[in-house]
């Protein structure tokens, strides 16, 4: 009887670590298909008109903008952390390596948009900054130190409490850049001034 439960509990192991290892990996059709757009450049639209309709695409994605500039053509949203899986009212991790990332660690993402006239034409190029929470971990030099390692904490509310020199050695370290956003932000910037040119012609 053991046996059958050791077995089965060993069947079940390696098989939520398959899911996971496959929920981890981008996946050859998905490294395929993506591609980056560094910029989208539209005609028949002035600055202003352009960066409202960025703006309401960020709004929309629950970014805050922190600056908005008109001379400079400079739009930059607060730091935004990465969205749980339970929150599927978000849409700011693209792919499922940036999704399972968001969940194992702490990231956040910053936005910055730069819209400037080149000829003819309105040319907006989008930068999404993302770090990562880094966390020293606490030392263990006795039984007391241990206990205190784990947080007080209810089934409604999880709480992380840091001893002073966690707090003082904890910080945000940069790490790439995340292309997939930038790619899916300036195309729903580009489809929402599509949207509005035809409001302008019925």
């Amino acid at each position: 009887m053991k046996e059958r439960q050791t077995n089965k509990a060993k069947s079940f192991c390696l098989a939520f670590a398959a899911c996971v290892a496959l929920f981890l990996s981008p996946g050859c059709a998905e490294t395929q298909q993506f591609k980056a757009v560094e910029q989208i450049c539209v005609a028949d639209m002035s600055k202003p008109e352009a960066m409202q309709a960025a703006e309401d695409i960020l709004g929309e994605m629950h970014f805050t903008i922190d600056k908005s500039d008109i001379k400079q053509g400079l739009i930059r949203t607060r730091p935004l952390a990465g969205a749980q899986t339970f929150e599927f009212w978000r849409s700011d991790n693209i792919g499922g390596f940036n999704s399972a990332e968001a969940n194992l660690h702490s990231i956040r993402r910053t936005v910055e948009l730069d819209i400037s006239q080149q000829g003819e034409q309105l040319c907006i190029g989008c930068d999404v900054k993302t770090q990562k929470l880094s966390l020293p971990e606490s030392q263990i030099s006795s039984n007391s130190r241990a206990y205190a390692m784990f947080s007080r904490s209810c089934l409604s509310m999880q709480k992380l409490v840091l001893n002073p020199a966690q707090k003082s050695g904890m910080g945000w370290v940069n790490m790439d850049q995340d292309y997939r956003l930038a790619t899916e932000i300036l195309k729903l910037v580009e489809e929402r001034i599509c949207e509005l040119h035809e409001e302008e012609r019925l």
